[in-house]
């Protein structure tokens, strides 16, 4: 295989019809370290609405149990990329990412935010850290798979097309980032289980972390700015490992999110049926009827 192989195999795809096999090699092949790395701070993203934050850090889930949580999050959200949403597998994450949700009174208007995220933080990612940006098929096939998780989930109102997302995650973020101290302690709790993967190297880590938050969050939190140095020396970091990642051969088979390194919590594998918390109210089944068997839930 040569390096933009994959690339001209998603030329030949409809981003309608064939998004998720799109979004699969996007995430799976092409840039699998930058696709996690977005989506960390993608639902990091998501502490700085008040709402947000306050409950995660109510539920203790994010402050006490802050690797299970990571863990659970990836795997299930990496289930549905593997399984698709037809598979056993990705209609069980589904149903837990429902029955989770569904237990607590989150906001549709919160939900389609997060949701925004996942489309536009990756975009966003690799336009400043890719080795490649993504082509308007691969944005397209990207908005597609994620307005059909947000179906699955019973999310109103969802964006049809990428500059939606963004227009809608913008416009979310400039009417709702603020203060909360509860999301402090959750955004405390989540760079110390990042920077905490790497030992002694941890306060490195942490500084590398708060270098790459742009100002918005920074003030939302009330982090003190990293100085321009660091952050020049991170981002500058970054820009050259895409270029040597450019001229590395393809990967030929794909790498899940359950390969990461960042996966601690189950060292002897993991049912997906079993991910992610149970609260008292268990509802919450997958809002799209499949016609393959019974209904997931």
């Amino acid at each position: 295989m040569r390096r933009y192989d994959w690339l001209r195999e998603i030329r030949r795809l409809d981003p309608e019809r064939d998004f998720l096999r799109i979004y699969r090699i996007i995430a799976t092949h092409e840039f699998p370290w930058d696709i996690t790395r977005a989506l960390e701070l993608a639902l990091y993203r998501t502490y700085a609405v008040p709402s947000i934050g306050r409950l995660l850090a109510g539920t203790a889930e994010l402050t006490g149990r802050t690797q299970k949580r990571y863990d659970d999050t990836a795997l299930l959200l990496d289930a549905v990329v593997e399984h698709g949403f037809d598979g056993e597998d990705g209609r069980t994450a589904i149903r837990r990412i429902n029955q989770m949700h569904r237990s607590y009174d989150i906001s549709n208007e919160d939900m389609r935010y997060v949701l925004c995220t996942f489309v536009v933080m990756p975009k966003r990612w690799l336009d400043a850290y890719g080795w490649r940006r993504l082509t308007a098929r691969e944005r397209h096939a990207v908005a597609v798979y994620y307005r059909t998780l947000g179906r699955h989930m019973g999310i109103a109102e969802l964006p049809q097309v990428y500059e939606d997302f963004e227009q809608c995650l913008d416009a979310y973020e400039e009417a709702h980032f603020g203060w909360d101290e509860g999301a402090r302690r959750v955004s405390d709790a989540t760079l110390d289980l990042m920077a905490g993967w790497y030992g002694p190297l941890a306060p490195v880590v942490r500084g590398a972390s708060m270098a790459l938050l742009d100002d918005t969050l920074l003030e939302a939190f009330r982090y003190e700015p990293p100085k321009p140095a660091v952050r020049t020396a991170v981002r500058t970091a970054l820009k050259l490992r895409a270029k040597a990642v450019r001229l590395l051969p393809p990967r030929r088979t794909p790498h899940y999110a359950r390969q990461n390194p960042e996966i601690k919590g189950y060292p002897n594998g993991f049912r997906v049926a079993e991910l992610g918390t149970f609260p008292a109210r268990r509802t919450g089944s997958c809002p799209v009827p499949h016609g393959d068997g019974p209904p997931a839930s």
